[in-house]
């Protein structure tokens, strides 16, 4: 879709998805007895306070990104590399119930509207359609934003979690290159999926199922896009368990 509402409705799901996320950061931080996220304004749904510029428009566009990290300061908590997980974890979880949520409630307003008959083009008609789609688009960008978070590549938030698996040392050499890291996981973003394009152009690859599947590793999208598909899903099927929401 490439018209400008859609871009809008993506616009503010993903101000949501991201504002939420971050914030969900700074509570867990917070009960976990880190003050840092409140002390310097961040314990807020003020989405100002958590944008980055360039996750945000990643967001809108590819459905994947980031926001400003939270601080933490992993020396106030009792159990430092426990409760940093469980923190990093927070943010992904939060879009996970969203996403669910939004799956029950795009159901709901479809069940209510599917035998209504709307005059074409009047008011009700687009109040009922683009109130499907924002909720659509929500639910997709808050499964994409909470699953591209969990890949354990730094600084993405599913990297905390190998502070419970790797040895301290060798945690500590990925935190001292994050910002390496980082570029990396922009480059994916931007150039994976012309990189994976281009390849499939070459016969012997496009032939062979493997090589295929190895390729799809460098297109974001399509690894991604399979792995939301399948996580709606299960969400949808869930909330269709409930008759009266049963497409």
């Amino acid at each position: 879709m490439d018209s400008p509402i859609y871009y809008i409705l993506s616009a503010l799901a993903a101000l949501v998805a991201l504002t939420v996320h971050e914030y969900c950061h700074g509570y867990a931080a917070y009960k976990l007895g880190d003050d840092t996220a409140k002390n310097f304004g961040r314990l807020t749904l003020n989405p100002i306070k958590h944008l980055d510029p360039i996750g945000t428009i990643c967001m809108i566009f590819l459905h994947v990104g980031w926001a400003k990290p939270v601080p933490i300061n992993t020396r106030n908590f009792k159990n430092p590399r426990k409760d940093f997980a469980i923190t990093a974890i927070a943010g992904p979880i939060s879009n996970l119930a969203l996403a669910f949520i939004s799956a029950l409630l795009y159901l709901s307003v479809f069940a209510l509207v599917r035998d209504v008959r709307f005059e074409t083009a009047n008011f009700g008609y687009h109040l009922a359609n683009n109130t499907l789609l924002f909720l659509m688009v929500f639910h997709s960008i808050n499964i994409g934003f909470a699953i591209f978070n969990l890949l354990p590549i730094p600084p993405l938030d599913g990297s905390r979690l190998l502070g419970i698996v790797l040895p301290p040392k060798a945690y500590h050499f990925i935190l001292q290159h994050e910002q390496k890291f980082y570029y990396g996981v922009l480059a994916w973003l931007l150039v994976g999926d012309y990189v994976a394009y281009a390849l499939r152009m070459i016969p012997f690859i496009a032939m062979s199922p493997v090589l295929n599947f190895i390729v799809g590793i460098f297109s974001l999208s399509d690894m991604l896009g399979a792995v939301i598909s399948f996580i709606s899903g299960l969400m949808l099927d869930f909330w269709q368990l409930i008759p009266f929401l049963k497409i």
